[in-house]
């Protein structure tokens, strides 16, 4: 079991933070995704056909996390937010890049609902996960980049577990070691926000959303939630 938390200076800092943990056991990331497969191409038909487009930094909800960003001392335009950056991406080529099911599952959910997502394969995460401000001795690998070490600022809002740091800038960029790929069984996928009063019935949509992508691919699929009023959950 893991436990994901809140650190009580992030949740004095963000009070308006929500965050839907949706878990996933026995996910078979080798077979057919159809359902993502056709979400994906929904949506890039609807943005070449000109009847959606993603989110940007003028959208409360991308314009919140540039706000946030700011505040622990990161440029939000040099270093995005995830959804921003995907978002961004899309808008530019026409499409989401495919990287494997579970990954572009949760690719979809983000850039549909503009809400930040990200995911950890549980059976390498060391220990316990706690969203924090990092001290600046932690140590990151980025995603893409195994020979790569860097160590956030002291500050720098981040998810860690007990070996290191799993995401810098908040959702900026995630680890290389907790990367899901085709082979990872045990997976807890995140979504993000900062504002519950506005957000909190959009991020129930996009959970279910992913949920029910997920859910012909895995054994069992749960949703916990995380915020300052509840401010751990064991997954």
């Amino acid at each position: 079991m893991t436990s994901f938390r809140i650190s009580p200076a992030v949740a004095g800092a963000f009070p308006g933070t929500l965050i839907a943990l949706v878990t996933a056991t026995g996910l078979r990331g080798h077979e057919p995704w159809p359902a993502t497969t056709a979400a994906l191409e929904d949506l890039e038909r609807r943005l070449a056909g000109g009847s959606w487009r993603p989110a940007d930094e003028s959208d409360p909800r991308i314009g919140s996390w540039h706000t946030a960003y700011r505040s622990f001392g990161t440029n939000p335009r040099r270093v995005r937010p995830s959804v921003d950056a995907l978002g961004r991406r899309m808008a530019k080529k026409g499409s989401l890049p495919r990287i494997n099911p579970a990954v572009d599952s949760y690719n979809a959910v983000s850039v549909r609902h503009g809400l930040p997502a990200g995911a950890f394969d549980l059976d390498r995460v060391t220990g316990d996960v706690d969203i924090r401000y990092a001290d600046g001795t932690e140590e990151f690998t980025p995603l893409g980049e195994p020979g790569t070490v860097e160590n956030p600022r002291p500050g720098e809002v981040v998810y860690a577990d007990t070996a290191g740091v799993l995401t810098r800038h908040w959702n900026h960029r995630d680890a290389h070691r907790t990367r899901v790929t085709e082979d990872s069984a045990r997976v807890a996928f995140v979504l993000e926000t900062l504002d519950a009063s506005r957000d909190a019935d959009l991020l129930e949509a996009a959970a279910r959303e992913l949920r029910d992508l997920l859910a012909p691919h895995t054994d069992h699929t749960a949703v916990h939630r995380l915020g300052p009023q509840q401010p751990w959950a064991t997954v």
